[in-house]
Protein backbone atom coordinates (compact mmCIF):
# COMPACT_ATOMS: atom_id res chain seq x y z
CA UNK A 1 0.00 0.00 0.00
CA UNK A 2 1.87 2.96 -1.46
CA UNK A 3 -0.41 5.69 0.71
CA UNK A 4 0.25 3.73 3.97
CA UNK A 5 4.44 3.64 2.94
CA UNK A 6 7.12 6.15 5.58
CA UNK A 7 7.78 8.31 5.19
CA UNK A 8 6.26 10.10 2.28
CA UNK A 9 2.77 8.08 1.97
CA UNK A 10 -0.22 10.18 2.52
CA UNK A 11 -2.11 7.68 4.36
CA UNK A 12 1.07 7.18 6.59
CA UNK A 13 1.60 11.00 7.38
CA UNK A 14 -2.16 11.61 8.12
CA UNK A 15 -2.79 8.55 9.87
CA UNK A 16 0.89 6.89 11.54
CA UNK A 17 -0.19 3.58 9.75
CA UNK A 18 2.81 1.81 8.33
CA UNK A 19 1.89 -1.62 6.42
CA UNK A 20 5.03 -2.43 5.22
CA UNK A 21 5.44 -5.22 7.75
CA UNK A 22 3.06 -7.37 10.08
CA UNK A 23 4.45 -5.66 13.27
CA UNK A 24 4.13 -2.11 12.24
CA UNK A 25 0.43 -3.02 10.74
CA UNK A 26 -0.64 -4.53 14.26
CA UNK A 27 0.81 -1.33 15.89
CA UNK A 28 -2.11 0.58 14.56
CA UNK A 29 -2.37 4.11 13.83
CA UNK A 30 -1.67 7.08 15.71
CA UNK A 31 -5.16 6.71 17.27
CA UNK A 32 -4.85 3.52 17.87
CA UNK A 33 -5.46 -0.05 16.48
CA UNK A 34 -6.75 -1.04 13.52
CA UNK A 35 -7.14 -4.80 13.69
CA UNK A 36 -9.02 -6.56 16.79
CA UNK A 37 -7.68 -10.34 16.45
CA UNK A 38 -10.36 -12.50 15.78
CA UNK A 39 -12.99 -9.95 15.63
CA UNK A 40 -13.36 -8.59 11.90
CA UNK A 41 -16.85 -6.52 12.57
CA UNK A 42 -15.13 -4.72 15.26
CA UNK A 43 -11.68 -3.73 13.23
CA UNK A 44 -11.02 -0.67 11.82
CA UNK A 45 -9.00 -2.20 8.92
CA UNK A 46 -12.25 -3.95 7.45
CA UNK A 47 -15.11 -1.27 8.33
CA UNK A 48 -12.61 0.93 5.66
CA UNK A 49 -12.48 -1.56 3.17
CA UNK A 50 -16.03 -3.13 3.43
CA UNK A 51 -17.39 0.91 3.46
CA UNK A 52 -18.76 0.25 6.75
CA UNK A 53 -17.73 3.96 7.39
CA UNK A 54 -19.03 5.54 4.62
CA UNK A 55 -18.20 5.87 0.88
CA UNK A 56 -15.80 9.00 1.23
CA UNK A 57 -13.25 6.66 3.71
CA UNK A 58 -13.76 3.53 1.73
CA UNK A 59 -10.01 2.51 1.46
CA UNK A 60 -7.98 1.87 -0.79
CA UNK A 61 -9.04 5.21 -2.51
CA UNK A 62 -10.13 5.09 -6.31
CA UNK A 63 -11.37 2.64 -8.61
CA UNK A 64 -8.06 1.84 -9.83
CA UNK A 65 -7.17 0.02 -6.19
CA UNK A 66 -10.18 -1.49 -5.03
CA UNK A 67 -10.24 -4.78 -3.39
CA UNK A 68 -12.29 -7.53 -5.14
CA UNK A 69 -15.31 -9.18 -2.97
CA UNK A 70 -13.20 -12.46 -2.50
CA UNK A 71 -10.22 -9.90 -1.35
CA UNK A 72 -12.27 -8.35 1.27
CA UNK A 73 -13.92 -11.82 2.19
CA UNK A 74 -10.36 -12.88 2.72
CA UNK A 75 -8.77 -9.98 5.04
CA UNK A 76 -12.32 -10.98 6.38
CA UNK A 77 -11.39 -14.70 7.48
CA UNK A 78 -7.84 -13.90 8.47
CA UNK A 79 -8.68 -11.16 10.60
CA UNK A 80 -11.87 -13.76 12.42
CA UNK A 81 -9.06 -16.61 12.69
CA UNK A 82 -6.68 -14.30 15.19
CA UNK A 83 -4.61 -11.93 12.14
CA UNK A 84 -1.88 -14.44 12.92
CA UNK A 85 1.23 -13.60 11.20
CA UNK A 86 1.75 -16.93 8.90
Amino acid sequence: MRCHKPPDGIGYIRTGLDMETYDTLMKGTIFGTVIVPGDSKRSVINKLTEGRAGELMKMPHGDANKLTMDEIKLLQLWVNQGALNN
